[in-house]
């Protein structure tokens, strides 16, 4: 299998179980028929919570991917510049090769010229010395035994003889330097075929190389392409996954919407059903639970303080679904979410009673307010009284946090009528 059809199976792969994983997902989203309590909305928002997450986290992945396509790109674009490079440089040398090869083939031919003249000239010398011989001889007008008949004198004689030597070795000279000439044309002219055939068999070697560059640039245009096709389908795939994000945001927002009002109704009912206390109540000022078997109907108490700007109630007062290890569920309280470091005031003035650190309820403060009443403050990032200060209404006493066992910022807010808890929305507008 090649490498391009094993990355289009990656491909393949990747985009089905990404189809099969949206529609998995889309299939788990409750759909709402009947009115559900806040809880079972609560659970269906952090079931779409956690398949918003794990879309963000195949978002990340194609993101990641989309980015190592994006480099593989610019890498190969890169190595593919330097072939382009290298070919340049090649055809460059090859066409200088046969510019040479052109000048080799001119000079050979010049040289096979000027020798075909001096075999020539050296055919003609010697048929011009054997003639002249060969006439002299046969003729008889002239002869080296004539020429030496006619000497004079014994010295005339040796005249006569080195004469005729030297006319016979003159035109052995000129036939020898003849030959000699012949031969260093032929040897420069297979000088010349030797340099040629060299410049030939370079010229295959880089044929052959360029033939090789030039596969490896089409083999990097093909896989150029190949990637950028694979970059538009992560594209579309990460667009997909966004517009299905979006859909999760939109129904986490309609089920907030939804489990706001649950809770609303929820209370209202509450508040409709009970006048009293239920029996479960505990103690504020010491901050230990304790049983009572009597419901307890409270006076108003005078005028209360909202104990921070933030009114949005995350928990009201009474039963409730425990919504971490170690809470309630029975909810003694209100929970107001506000973020961290708000200010939180005294609801009355009072005396504090405790100024401390709890495992279950953080920093805490509570206060006594001489009339039977008592307030508690719960889960505080800090607070800012001791035990035994006198506070008045309105006054700091410590900011919103998260500390104890608590899920997220916000203020437990508790009061309590000679030792047991009451609801504070009894007392306090919020």
């Amino acid at each position: 299998m090649t490498e391009k059809k094993r990355k289009n199976k990656r491909i393949i792969s990747f985009l089905t179980a990404s189809v099969i994983f949206l529609i998995s997902v889309i299939g788990i989203i409750p759909i709402q028929t009947d009115a559900a309590s806040s809880s079972e909305i609560r659970k269906q928002i952090n079931v779409l919570k956690e398949q918003k997450s794990e879309i963000e986290d195949r978002i990340k992945e194609v993101q990641a991917q989309y980015q190592a396509n994006e480099d593989e790109i610019a890498d190969i674009i890169t190595k593919k510049n330097v072939i382009d490079q290298e070919i340049g440089l090649l055809s460059a040398e090859i066409a200088n090769i046969n510019e040479q090869i052109t000048s080799f083939n001119t000079l050979i031919a010049d040289k096979q010229d000027e020798l075909d003249s001096a075999q020539n000239r050296y055919e003609e010398l010697c048929e011009e010395n054997t003639l002249r011989v060969r006439t002299m001889e046969e003729e008889g007008a002239v002869s080296y035994w004539e020429v030496l008949f006619q000497a004079n004198s014994f010295t005339d004689l040796l005249d006569r003889l080195n004469m005729v030597e030297e006319i016979a070795a003159a035109d052995k000279r000129r036939l020898v330097e003849l030959s000699e000439a012949a031969q260093k044309v032929e040897n420069a002219k297979i000088e010349l075929e030797n340099e040629k055939a060299d410049l030939e068999a370079i010229k295959l070697d880089m044929d052959a190389t360029q033939t090789e560059l030039d596969t490896k640039r089409a083999e990097a245009d093909s896989l150029i392409q190949e990637l950028l096709e694979k970059a538009e389908d992560l594209e579309a795939l990460q667009a997909e996954f966004q517009e299905q994000e979006e859909a999760f945001l939109t129904e986490i927002a309609a089920k907030e919407k939804e489990y706001t009002q649950a809770k609303a109704a929820e209370w209202a009912a509450y508040m409709a059903t009970y006048t009293t206390v239920p029996p479960e109540t505990s103690a504020a000022n010491s901050g230990s639970t304790t049983n009572n078997s009597t419901p307890v109907t409270a006076p108003s108490g005078g005028t209360w303080l909202r104990p921070c700007s933030y009114t949005y109630m995350s928990s009201p007062f009474g039963y409730r679904q425990s919504p971490t290890s170690g809470a309630s569920t029975y909810h003694q309280a209100v929970d107001l979410a506000a973020p961290a470091m708000t200010p939180i005031y005294a609801t009355r003035a009072g005396q504090v009673t405790t100024a401390r650190y709890s495992n279950s309820a953080g920093n805490y403060v509570s206060i006594n307010h001489m009339d039977g009443f008592a307030s508690i403050y719960m889960h505080m990032t800090s607070y800012v009284v001791s035990a035994g200060q006198t506070v008045s209404a309105g006054q700091l006493i410590g900011y919103v946090g998260k500390t104890g066992i608590a899920t997220g910022n916000h203020l437990h807010f508790g009061i309590s009528y000679n030792g047991v808890y009451v609801n504070p929305a009894q007392y306090v507008s919020f």
